[in-house]
């Protein structure tokens, strides 16, 4: 499980439905992970 994964599922377990964001190469992880989702 990579750490963009373990925030997804934090997120996901909080009960996070909407989430605003920046573009830039250290978070694209993260939105890789939550479009796998």
């Amino acid at each position: 499980m990579t750490g963009a994964q373990i925030v997804v599922e934090a997120l996901r377990e909080q009960g996070v439905s909407v989430m605003f964001g920046y573009p830039g190469g250290a978070v694209l992880p993260i939105y890789d992970a939550l479009y796998g989702q």
